[in-house]
């Protein structure tokens, strides 16, 4: 064997016992058998010699190179089973050990509070109505006495779809749905997402929740209105609170009217919750207005009624002291948890 040969040999069985990772024998494999190896370097040698000895020297030549790979291919064996045993035992399951608690959902606080509100008016025998999230200008606004120019239909407060559709800035909608299709005595509840252009901030989102509720019947007052409003809160809070309703506007209801209590927090005495006023705005109400019961065929010489609209989530957050809408749709458990 040529003194070449004898030497890559030598020197690869001495650096091949020191090897004790992958890594390492792979680095081996590329310096013995790479381009720029040493076995690459014995080929020039095949011209230097006579024909004779050629066909030995390329035959020790390719023994060196097999005697290589197959050492190499048995040591990457050997470690990757090393490797694997010692990961089997690092990564070993004591499957007498009690499994990890899973955390099970539960009903997101807005839901729970609506089905709480829904379960009160039920109660009352108001029955539950639902409506179309996405629906025309009719129904959103001109049926309710809507005035052309009102500031609500402006761009910036409502997102219009494509042809005459938007996405329903309030669940009133509901309500001429159900009066066009039903006869009085009618006492209905809808819930739902109604959908405003507004700035996120904490007192205000895109999307909020609402419930709006009606009663039309002959001779209803506004005497009924407050017995029938006082009353669910009552239930609501559980607690005896005062009610403060002052006079507003709205285009559907005529006299109009918003709906306060008294703070729940300091009871009236001012706190940074009601602002120190000791009150908070819970809904906006009235009495139906002639023209939404004429639009809707309902004539209003002979029948009467009232309606009111309040969010979901702000009556939570008077609740629970709650200083940031936004809370709710983080879906951050520990936010949720608390409910």
């Amino acid at each position: 064997m040529r003194p070449e040969i004898e030497e890559i040999s030598a020197s690869f069985k001495k650096e091949l016992k020191e090897v004790k990772t992958l890594k390492e024998v792979e680095g081996l494999e590329v310096n013995y058998l790479g381009r720029k190896g040493p076995m690459q370097a014995l080929m020039p040698l095949l011209k230097s010699v006579s024909p004779e000895e050629r066909p030995l020297l390329g035959k020790a030549i390719n023994d060196l190179k097999e005697f290589i790979t197959l050492q190499l291919a048995e040591s990457k064996d050997r470690l990757l089973l090393a490797e694997e045993n010692n990961r089997l035992k690092e990564e070993r399951l004591d499957v007498t050990l009690p499994g990890r608690p899973r955390s099970l959902g539960n009903t997101h606080p807005l839901q729970s509070t609506l089905d709480r509100i829904l379960d009160i008016f039920i109660e009352m025998g108001f029955s539950v109505q639902l409506g179309p999230d996405i629906d025309t200008d009719y129904y959103n606004f001109e049926v309710l006495n809507f005035p052309p120019d009102h500031p609500a239909r402006d761009m910036q407060d409502t997102f219009y779809l494509e042809g005459n559709y938007l996405l329903r800035t309030h669940t009133s909608n509901v309500q001429a749905r159900v009066m066009e299709a039903n006869r009085p005595p009618i006492r209905v509840v809808s819930p739902g997402k109604t959908y405003r252009n507004e700035t996120i901030t904490a007192r205000s989102h895109v999307v909020f929740h609402q419930i709006e509720g009606f009663y039309v019947d002959k001779g209803v007052t506004y005497a009924d209105f407050v017995s029938t409003f006082d009353a669910f809160l009552g239930k609501l809070f559980h607690q005896g609170i005062k009610t403060r309703y002052r006079t507003s506007y709205f285009p559907f209801v005529e006299p109009g009217l918003e709906v306060d209590v008294s703070c729940l927090h300091c009871h009236g005495k001012g706190c940074n919750i009601c602002k120190y006023s000791g009150w908070l705005e819970i809904a906006g109400a009235g009495m139906i207005h002639p023209e939404v019961l004429k639009n809707t065929g309902i004539d209003p010489e002979i029948y009467s009624g009232f309606a009111w609209g309040m969010g979901v989530a702000r009556l939570l957050m008077i609740e629970r002291g709650i200083p940031d809408i936004r809370l709710f749709f983080d879906n951050d458990d520990r936010f949720l948890r608390q409910f």
